[in-house]
């Protein structure tokens, strides 16, 4: 996330809400938590965007 977010790929809200904020909640936290793959273009919602896969 923050790659996407410091390239400017990726909204600020994203980092405030799960990153700095509510990280209990990001889904991404989640998964690696109990060590699940997900790819890097998934959102802390669990959502992909697609538009980030070639951007990192």
């Amino acid at each position: 996330m923050k790659v996407y977010y410091e390239a400017g790929k990726l909204d600020r809200k994203w980092v405030e809400t799960y990153c700095w904020g509510d990280w209990e909640k990001c889904i991404r936290y989640q998964m690696e938590e109990r060590g699940e793959w997900h790819p890097d273009w998934m959102l802390p919602d669990g959502s992909i965007d697609e538009g980030l896969k070639d951007a990192g």
